[in-house]
């Protein structure tokens, strides 16, 4: 994303005044809302420290910072040019300044392929690469073909497709696999049939498997463990085919976990954990759903985590968007799969859901095809649908039609004391934006929500609610909270006990009272990245104007697959061409790192 920023006056805390007035580069790129004054901060302070004098250098050390506060790992001075107009140096001068600056013979940078890095970004996309490696030079792991077999044709049937039986067989056979594939692609049918079958080779060993089920939030590793658990009963049950049934008893103990908390959590480390490489996980199988939320971080810790005789399945959408911290590790390791034996993956691309206008709508958004995207949407189904407005005024029409009775049913559920139908009610519609601020974000139609209840309740007479918490507010947990047992992503309610106290109430029964959560947002409507690992009903999707950066294809198919029976598009139909056409780019080394060792 190449978002500039806008000053609202002279005072601007993103703006640099020293470097104002000492001019130059930086003070150009301050001054044309690509630096903010932190970024300008940091290169001048990190070149002092380091004797660099030199404008060229530190506009790249600035741009640098910029980039991996926006996600990348590293800097590619040749694609930073059309950023903003500036007076930029010549690139290959450029390069070569870098290359021979003070900076990067002590180690701050690093300049690789091309790309310059980050020392810290540096080390861990080189230790991915080279656990990665290290995985897949091992050998394979020993597999009973017979009993592959016999469990293949025991799991077959119509819930299990020979696209699904392919990939399963190719998991089995693997110790690093990546499982990909749209929503409505079986990706968790696989997954319970994948356990089974390794539960199945490992019965035949006289072992019992051991399974840790993993996702970057709490709200993925919920869902996750549901659907895997759903599934597995399902084949227990009376209409399972013949040996189904006994595969399925000797299935392995599910429980799904935060990434945070499978690794272990330090009160005294946000980035290192319990296990480590002195430390690793005893599983003998690790799976992560949604992948695409894994930053670089993130899967260095966790590859260095896992024994390395363990099998560790990725499973993910490519297409979603990336993590919000720095990196595109499963789009990395996608691309770098077909050069480097030893990382399968195993794609499901068959969608079996029977919502076929949303499936059409996924499908031309991962073509790129604006034309088809708009004709689906034009299509006006009780699937899909565009509401055509200009400006936010007309858009909050469109809104309150929708999001009013959505509220208005978990406010009603929350006020009679029912929590189990305030809970479902939470994901019978969403409203997503691209914005976190300003009109199209999500801080303005939290607020325009909860007016708009307050003038549902003085049309009925009820008196207006005062205070940050009342019955029926939504919640959406941003931080772990192990102490409460609350995780990033879960959501949950305001309900008032039979005393009138109000008390937060989430999933598998847990209440707490909600002063306590440290890191709340009301969630009447929130972000496309937080909606990331999680599903309603009907959701509502708010294009800003076409000339945001934010927009991109991978943030409008992230949205549009969020939706498990109806999708409304609320914006402009040029909103929707830029959505299409703007792809979210990441500078990123790992998959030509992975490619060149194999060469």
């Amino acid at each position: 994303m190449t978002e500039l920023f806008e000053p609202s006056d002279a005072h601007d805390h993103r703006l640099a005044l020293r470097a104002r007035h000492a001019g130059g580069l930086l003070a150009d790129g301050n001054a044309a809302g690509l630096l903010t004054a932190a970024d300008v901060h940091v290169a001048t302070r990190t070149a002092a420290l380091g004797g660099e004098e030199d404008e060229r250098v530190l506009l790249a050390v600035a741009l640098l910072v910029r980039a991996v506060r926006r996600g990348a790992v590293a800097l590619d001075l040749d694609g930073v040019r059309d950023l903003a107009p500036l007076a930029w140096p010549e690139p290959d001068g450029w390069l070569a300044a870098v290359r021979d600056s003070p900076l990067t013979a002590a180690g701050l940078l690093h300049v690789d392929d091309g790309l310059v890095y980050l020392d810290r970004y540096h080390r861990l996309e080189v230790q991915v690469a080279d656990d990665l490696r290290a995985r897949a030079d091992l050998d394979a792991p020993a597999v009973d073909e017979d009993r592959l077999t016999a469990g293949l044709e025991a799991l077959g049937g119509d819930h299990f497709s020979p696209e699904q039986q392919q990939a399963a067989e190719q998991v089995v056979r693997s110790r690093t696999a990546i499982l990909t594939g749209g929503p409505g692609t079986g990706k968790t049918t696989t997954v319970a049939r994948i356990l089974l079958l390794l539960a199945d080779q490992a019965h035949a060993r006289g072992e019992r498997l051991s399974v840790a089920l993993a996702a970057p939030t709490g709200k993925a590793a919920t869902r996750l463990e549901e659907a895997v658990a759903g599934e597995l009963a399902a084949l227990a049950g009376p209409t399972a085919r013949p040996g189904a049934a006994e595969l399925a008893r000797r299935a392995p103990r599910l429980a799904g976990v935060t990434l945070h908390r499978l690794l272990g959590w330090r009160p005294d480390n946000a980035t290192r954990f319990r296990h480590d490489r002195d430390n690793r996980l005893g599983f003998d199988v690790v799976v992560v759903d949604e992948s695409s939320m894994v930053d670089l971080t993130m899967t260095g810790r966790l590859l260095e985590a896992v024994r390395p005789q363990a099998r560790l399945l990725l499973v993910g959408d490519p297409e979603q968007l990336t993590s919000v911290g720095a990196g595109a590790v499963l789009g990395d390791l996608v691309e770098a799969a077909t050069t480097t034996p030893g990382l399968p993956v195993a794609p499901l691309r068959t969608n079996h859901r029977s919502t076929t206008h949303i499936n059409d709508l996924a499908a031309s958004l991962r073509a790129g095809d604006a034309d088809g995207v708009l004709e689906v949407l034009a299509r006006d189904t009780d699937e899909v649908g565009l509401v055509e407005v200009d400006g936010t005024e007309e858009a909050a029409g469109a809104l309150r039609e929708v999001c009013l009775p959505a509220a208005r049913s978990v406010r009603d559920a929350a006020r009679s004391g029912d929590v189990a139908a305030a809970l479902a009610g939470l994901d019978s519609h969403r409203l997503l934006c691209a914005h976190r601020e300003g009109p199209w974000g999500v801080a303005w139609w939290n607020r325009q929500v909860e007016r708009w209840l307050a003038e549902d309740d003085e049309e009925h007479g009820v008196a207006p609610t005062y205070g940050p918490f009342y019955a029926g507010r939504p919640l959406l947990v941003t931080e772990n909270d192990y102490t409460l047992d609350l995780y990033n992503g879960e959501t949950g309610v305001v309900v008032p006990a039979a005393d009138g106290r109000l008390r937060a109430h989430f999933g598998g029964g847990r209440q707490v009272a909600p002063g306590r959560i440290g890191a709340l947002e009301t969630m009447h409507a929130m972000t496309v990245h937080k909606s990331q690992g999680s599903q309603a009903d009907t959701v509502t999707v708010l294009l800003p104007d076409a000339d945001s950066r934010l927009l991109t294809r991978e943030l409008f198919y992230t949205a549009v697959t969020r939706a498990q029976r109806r999708i409304r598009v609320v914006g402009s139909p040029e909103a929707v061409r830029v959505a299409v056409a703007a792809r979210a780019q990441r500078a990123t080394g790992l998959a030509q790192r992975l490619a060149a060792a194999r060469r």
